[in-house]
């Protein structure tokens, strides 16, 4: 393999060497935040969804916060396939047009433009997406507390900032900031909680577009989402501030402990928290992923992408509003990641142990 670079938890591994790896052994999907850099999953996404996944009958739990809860949800589609194409084209496509004096387009502006587009693309589906045969959705989102319980021009900045400084101190104790909230179509969590402050809650046709909403909020880019039907009084923001890259406790749920976690993912870290990104001491893998098996681009293959990068939100600075060369560049590096999917349902034919690597 030249593009997928597979690494697995200690548990996982054994796993692969003694069975290999078939469908009915995925028991959960995480789906990264991350923006941009989700788009380089969509051939993997659109392979084990709609060829590997249904060649098995287990229930999956399917967890995401920002892009990876809008990955999640659509894969929850009845027409999955179309709709994940869908989900590329528009996010590649998006653009705002910017005021005189503008660098940037307003936080009103983009969360404006981005709910419309979710009511375009989940209209008259969201009743079959929550009651999918199969999967189950979990989508965080992050609640606001103190400082931070409402949106306000300066009392934010300074709740994000107290935020930082409690978390430079444990990821527990930013808990007193923000809290992890998850919205779930049915069923019990696939992970256990003793991590960090918790609430789970129900996602219903009511409250799905805020909750997705909430769950892609990135602070200061878009606006909070207020006062969730169904959801405590507060603010929500994108869920990849407490949970990035999902480094939840999935192995902490003995009734699921036969199942693998599958995570496509564009790295091999997997990041706590949003606020963790500068901390390299927690990018290292725990016992909590265990029992995960990461599918993530050889980072020697990405050199070979436009600008020898994934795409990421610095390419709308760099781009500006040259649209048509972000969509160039975009689309080139989603082409190019067809090479993920093609490896993979090649190793599962095959599967080779000295292609997987530690996590």
């Amino acid at each position: 393999m030249k593009a997928l670079a597979i690494y697995a938890g200690p548990q996982a591994k054994q796993h692969l060497a003694l069975h290999g790896l078939s469908a009915s052994d995925v028991g959960v999907i995480p789906a990264a935040a991350g923006g941009p850099k989700g788009l380089i999953l969509g051939p993997l996404d659109r392979f084990m969804f709609n060829e590997w996944l249904p060649t098995s009958q287990q229930p999956v739990d399917l967890v995401g916060a920002s892009i990876g809860a809008w990955r999640m949800a659509t894969a929850c589609l009845p027409d999955s396939s179309a709709g994940l194409l869908r989900l590329e084209h528009d996010y590649i496509h998006q653009h705002y047009e910017l005021k005189p004096g503008e660098k940037f387009p307003s936080a009103h502006q983009v969360s404006d433009s981005f709910r419309e587009n979710l009511d375009l693309f989940y209209g008259g589906l969201v009743e079959p997406l929550l009651n999918h045969p199969r999967f189950r959705l979990h989508v965080l989102a992050s609640r606001g507390k103190g400082l931070l319980q409402q949106e306000h021009p300066i009392l934010s900045p300074l709740g994000y900032g107290g935020a930082f400084l409690s978390n430079l101190i444990s990821r527990k104790a930013m808990g007193a900031s923000l809290e992890r909230v998850v919205f779930s179509s049915a069923g019990s969590l696939p992970f256990g909680t003793q991590d960090y402050a918790t609430r789970h809650l129900p996602l219903t046709s009511s409250n799905f577009m805020d909750v997705l909403q909430a769950s892609c909020a990135i602070p200061f880019v878009l606006k909070a989402v207020h006062n969730i039907q169904g959801a405590p009084m507060g603010a929500y923001w994108d869920g990849g501030i407490t949970d990035y890259h999902l480094h939840l406790a999935w192995n902490k749920q003995p009734e699921r402990t036969a199942s693998l976690v599958v995570y496509p993912h564009f790295q091999k870290a997997v990041i706590p928290g949003w606020l963790d990104k500068g901390l390299k001491w927690r990018h290292k893998a725990t016992a909590f992923l265990d029992n995960t098996l990461v599918l993530a681009p050889n980072p020697e293959w990405v050199k070979t992408l436009p600008n020898g990068k994934l795409p990421d939100r610095t390419d709308f600075a760099t781009y500006g509003q040259d649209l048509q060369a972000r969509v160039k560049v975009w689309k080139a590096a989603t082409s190019a990641s067809q090479q993920l999917a093609d490896e993979f349902a090649d190793w599962l034919q095959k599967p080779n142990m000295d292609s997987v690597q530690d996590l």
